[in-house]
């Protein structure tokens, strides 16, 4: 759930397929040598490196499992080692048993992949009648047009009670980013969709059926809820998550389960990816099984120059191309979340499957994963072992003019807004985060034979689809990085200026994640290029003075603005977060303070004006975050202690329960 920075790890696993990974225990020496040593190679050198902090890797092969190791601490203040049963959190592989969990149904009858989505969910709306037009299969194909995902209070260190409820409320003032079909762009709340129709077919609870109907039968005992909502929690080793201080992080939970609220062990991802081999364990009908490796594509999907991510049913991958000429289907599913990432793949029709889950959300698990699976079947002779590609580095060629028309601004995943800068003397492509035009470029490139090339031999180009303008990352497969904002012949303006202040979130819970936490304070942006868009949480087209919608029809994660009157002022909401403005913030004056959390149960904030040393006294689950003036977070108690400095102007957040009660000191100090 770090946009970008996941497409861009795809990339590196699906265009260059030559990365690192973790080690620990326990391995069968019927497993080749090669793969082993390529596993353990690969993990200690992200360990090393910083990118992760433990994981785990088996391999399964004719339904026994091959090799199994662990690698780091699970519990560094225990020296507790990971081992082959140690849990970690799988994030979005959990889509995977999602999908399976609808075919299940649409097995028996109950469920058809082709009826809408109201035929299950009467409720379900939109603020865009094509919703009526969203179909079972287009929420496992990610083809929906759904905006993204509803995060409020949904990544934390405990379950939200309330996100199946307030999913479908985001959802029902939403609009959709592009025809149902269209396109297919990562989408977690199709999964939140789909994890409702199962309790309302099933009439059980989502886990409870999942366990009855996957788990028992395929015997997964290690899998089940995130490890912090495990009630088999005391019995399991879990591999914990580290900082990079070397702080430990509450445990986490994910309140998304069909999209990403399972936890799992590396033999046991095996072990249910076995189930969708020709000779594995079955619970799905053959045909069923089948629809779900087999590819899905939207309209869209060869319009670029060469094939883009083949979906299938909760599936990310159902081919690669090195596979699949030489006759090999391969599926693939990663996941990621802040604590945690995954990668699962699966040679169905030889029964061979490999799965690598790391702790931190850097751990290069995908590429690592595809490392072992290539050196695995090249040793069974399933693929041929290529010659080792020189990076021989390409010479500047003159850039036709014609390209310069790409130049501009592009946003990406989450709506991250860059600048294209297009040189006809130097020959080179520059890309800027616009929040820092100043600072070392995204990218810098140069121009031969109708691409853009980097240092490292990554391949990129500029293309027009149906009078849109894309920049696309090229290796294996093609895959859109940014698309282009065009600008508007009509601009709108919103009412107010929100550019005029901070705004500061008002819903978030106290058990809301650390890595959620820094979105709590929002400082809008406007690019004066670009009138009538606004940044606000991503980018956003301003369609009328009190709303923005989404921008771009290719990009995940996208987020709509409605101002919306509370007590006399205007305040935000931003796709399930609201916000007031932080000028609502009542200023500290004395050297003590109560704050009491209100009847509707908002998170309270104040604001200091001197620098202060701050002292807290907080109610059980209470929660304080120390902002300063622009937004960086100096301190939270869920993983920091004690007193803290804070600059005049610093804002200070509380969040607990309603009727929860906070006291506060405060030391005034010179800055």
């Amino acid at each position: 759930m770090l946009p970008l920075r996941k497409i861009l790890c795809i990339l590196s696993c699906l265009l260059i397929c030559s990365l690192p990974m973790l080690t620990g225990a326990t391995p069968d020496n019927s497993v080749d040598v090669t793969a082993r040593t390529t596993a353990r190679m690969e993990v200690w050198k992200a360990i090393q490196s910083g990118q992760a902090g433990s994981a785990t890797v088996a391999i399964m092969d004719n339904g026994r499992i091959v090799y199994a190791e662990g690698f780091g601490m699970a519990d560094r203040a225990n020296s507790i080692s990971v081992d082959r049963h140690t849990v970690f959190n799988i994030g979005s592989i959990s889509k995977t048993y999602c999908a399976t969990a609808i075919m299940l149904l649409v097995d028996e009858g109950k469920v058809n992949l082709d009826k809408p989505v109201t035929t299950y969910i009467p409720e379900f709306t939109m603020a865009d009648e094509r919703y009526r037009e969203i179909t079972v299969r287009m929420l496992l194909n990610h083809s929906s047009g759904l905006p993204g995902g509803s995060y409020a209070n949904s990544f934390g260190y405990q379950y939200h009670n309330e996100f199946l409820a307030e999913t479908l409320t985001t959802l029902s003032h939403s609009h959709l980013k592009h025809r149902p079909g269209e396109r297919a762009v990562y989408c977690n709340d199709g999964f939140t969709l789909a994890e409702i129709i199962v309790e309302r077919v099933s009439g059980q609870k989502y886990i409870q059926f999942l366990a009855d109907r996957i788990f028992t039968p395929l015997s997964l005992q290690h899998t089940g809820l995130t490890v912090s909502q495990r009630p088999d929690a005391a019995k399991q080793v879990i591999a914990r998550y580290y900082d990079s201080k070397a702080r430990l992080e509450p445990q986490e939970a994910l309140s998304f389960l069909g999209s990403g609220g399972l936890s799992a062990t590396a033999e046991n991802l095996c072990r249910f990816a076995d189930t969708f081999s020709q000779a594995g364990k079955q619970i799905l009908s053959d045909a069923s099984r089948k629809e779900m490796w087999k590819n899905q594509p939207p309209d869209f999907w060869d319009k670029l120059r060469k094939p883009m991510i083949s979906f299938g049913l909760g599936w990310d991958l159902t081919e690669l191309p090195d596979y699949k000429a030489q006759g090999l289907t391969l599926l693939g599913k990663s996941g990621g979340t802040h604590q945690y990432a995954s990668m699962l793949y699966l040679l169905p029709e030889h029964r061979i499957a490999v799965a690598v889950i790391g702790t931190g959300p850097t751990a290069p698990s995908q590429e690592i994963a595809l490392h072992i699976l290539n050196a695995y079947a090249r040793e069974k002779g399933l693929l041929k072992r290529e010659p080792q590609k020189l990076n021989i580095p390409v010479t500047s060629q003159p850039l036709p003019a014609l390209l310069t028309k790409y130049a501009g601004y592009y946003a990406g995943d989450g709506g991250t807004i860059v600048n294209a800068a297009l040189d006809t003397v130097t020959n080179t492509l520059t890309i800027h985060k616009t929040e820092d035009p100043q600072g070392p470029p995204m990218l810098s490139l140069i121009y031969n034979s109708d691409s853009f090339h980097d240092a490292i031999g990554k391949k990129y180009y500029f293309t027009t689809v149906d009078h849109k303008q894309y920049f696309i990352a090229s290796g294996i497969l093609d895959v859109i990085l940014f698309e282009k904002i065009e600008p508007l012949s009509t601009p709108v303006q919103l009412v107010i200026d929100v550019t005029k202040n901070l705004w500061l979130r008002r819903n978030a819970k106290a058990y809301e994640s650390n890595m959620a936490a820094g979105q709590h304070l929002e400082k809008p942006q406007r690019i004066a290029q670009l009138d009538g868009y606004i940044d606000f949480g991503g980018l956003k087209k301003i369609i009328s003075p009190t709303f923005a919608g989404v921008s771009l029809a290719s990009m995940r994660d996208a987020s709509e603005l409605e101002l919306v009157e509370k007590n006399g002022r205007l305040w935000a909401w931003v796709s399930g977060l609201l916000f007031m403005p932080s000028d609502l913030a009542p200023a500290l004056e004395n050297d003590a303070a109560k704050i009491i959390i209100g009847g509707e149960g908002y998170n309270e904030w104040r604001k200091t004006t001197p620098a202060s040393i701050l002292d807290f006294n907080c109610p059980k689950n209470g929660r304080v975050i120390v902002f300063d003036p622009v937004g960086t977070i100096l301190y939270d108690n869920v993983l920091d202690s004690g007193r803290v400095f804070a600059p005049a102007g610093s804002f200070i957040e509380f969040a607990g329960d309603a009727g929860d009660t906070f006291t506060l000191s405060l030391t005034s100090v010179a800055e």
